[in-house]
């Protein structure tokens, strides 16, 4: 990794500290500070739906403590400013993706402001939630062509993570053989469209999104790494002590989130969208019944012996030290605050991979067992949808029918996220073949 990306996350990081935390006032009146990325749409459970459903204000009130409470939501793109602002002791509670939960917990033990991950927000178990993406009529169809190009993301976030490991698992040096550009998400989008990047390596919602908006292509499904990433909440060990009500009518509230979602995924998508300006068709892409992530606050082991795993990452690349996850890991508040059926979350797994198709003016989308079901469907509704969703073939990460990749294998008809894989899939099933969109609609039809 270069100097200039490792001092950059430092500069963000190491912000001077605050005088006190936010959560303080007269005893009548308390404001509550919370920290999340409304864009980043695997935390909505504990940011941007949370704010529009307006739960965890309603909990608060509930608390009938004499204390009247108030709640500050403010707004990052990524999780670094997030972190720099809590070991400042001006935000409370904060949510952000794996990677930067153990930056945060590595920088709050050295500036004396420790905290604690209290709950998950969204995950998937193989990685699919980051993307490396390139320009449309890029001619890069595989990692192996980023040697000596140039790659834009998100210096110690989870795409970084994604970007890092994937490399090394293909040979390549993420230090020395491509030349890492540390970049917001929107800055990063805007130098692949430029051609100042040739690559992307980005969280939800940006690959999609770019996708979606005919901006980008898929190059790696980040779930063919198969281990498991996710987001989660953050909470100054402080604040917690101080106020353990209030950070339990805040995992409350998360729960009401998540189960709104869950119940109900297209109108949390159009909620979601609604605030954020993201397409509804990109938000259910993730957030939907069989979207990319899976919405559950429970702290599972493997979620958590994935984080262990990170640290290592994190560690070659200088951005922290040794980070003790046991210790950062605190379900105690969860448990309280979800009582009898945080179990039953603990042992709830993702739901199982399926098309789906979202009609226009439907409040509901249709599954279908089979790409070749949901392709006839298509090409039968053509004029009345407003977007199809296919899962990979082989890593389950659903992606937009008519951005992926789809492959002829007989009478079967098989979608891929990146070209790679699609390629995979070829050379290992004698008479399989690339087609295009048009022509697997034409078959399936």
């Amino acid at each position: 990794m270069h100097r200039s990306a490792f001092t950059a996350c430092a500069v963000v990081l190491l912000l001077p500290l605050g005088a006190c935390g936010t959560a303080a006032g007269d005893s009548s009146t308390v404001t509550v500070t919370v920290g999340y990325q409304s864009k980043t749409i695997n935390t909505v459970t504990a940011g941007t739906l949370l704010r529009s459903l307006g739960y965890f204000e309603k909990q608060l009130n509930s608390l009938d403590d004499g204390v009247t409470y108030k709640v500050a939501w403010q707004d990052y793109a990524t999780g670094a400013p997030i972190t720099a602002q809590m070991t400042a002791g001006k935000i409370d509670i904060g949510s952000m993706g794996d990677f930067p939960l153990l930056i945060n917990a590595a920088r709050g033990k050295q500036l004396g402001r420790p905290t604690h991950l209290v709950s998950v927000t969204g995950y998937n178990l193989r990685g699919g939630l980051n993307t490396i993406v390139t320009a449309p009529d890029s001619g890069l169809t595989s990692l192996q062509d980023l040697k000596g190009k140039q790659v834009s993301t998100s210096v110690g976030s989870a795409a970084d993570g994604t970007l890092v490991r994937a490399l090394q698992r293909a040979g390549i040096d993420p230090a020395e053989d491509i030349e890492k550009l540390n970049q917001q998400p929107a800055v990063g989008a805007s130098a692949l469209a430029s051609g100042s990047a040739d690559a992307l390596s980005q969280f939800v919602a940006w690959p999609g999104l770019l996708a979606h908006q005919g901006k980008a292509k898929a190059l790696y499904d980040g779930a063919q790494l198969n281990l498991p990433t996710f987001h989660g909440v953050t909470v100054r060990q402080d604040f917690a002590k101080e106020r353990p009500h209030v950070l339990e009518a805040f995992l409350a509230a998360q729960a009401q989130a998540t189960d709104y979602l869950n119940d109900r995924p297209v109108a949390a998508a159009e909620k979601v969208a609604e605030v954020t300006g993201l397409p509804a068709e990109v938000v259910y892409l993730y957030n939907g019944a069989h979207g990319i992530a899976t919405f559950d606050p429970a702290l599972k082991p493997r979620l958590v012996a994935a984080l262990k795993e990170d640290v290592a990452v994190l560690k070659s690349a200088k951005l922290t030290g040794d980070v003790d996850v046991d210790s950062f890991v605190d379900d105690r508040y969860l448990k309280k605050a979800l009582g009898a059926s945080y179990a039953k979350r603990l042992a709830s797994a993702p739901p199982a991979a399926a098309g789906e198709v979202w009609a226009k003016g439907a409040t509901r989308t249709r599954a279908f067992e089979s790409p070749e079901e949901l392709l006839a469907h298509v090409a039968a509704h053509r004029d009345t949808l407003r977007a199809a969703y296919v899962p990979d073939a082989t890593t389950g990460t659903l992606w937009f029918a008519d951005k992926a990749v789809w492959v002829a294998d007989g009478e079967r008809l098989a979608p891929f996220v990146a070209p790679a894989t699609a390629r995979a899939y070829v050379e290992a099933h004698k008479g399989a073949r690339i087609i295009t969109y048009a022509d697997a609609l034409e078959r399936a039809s």
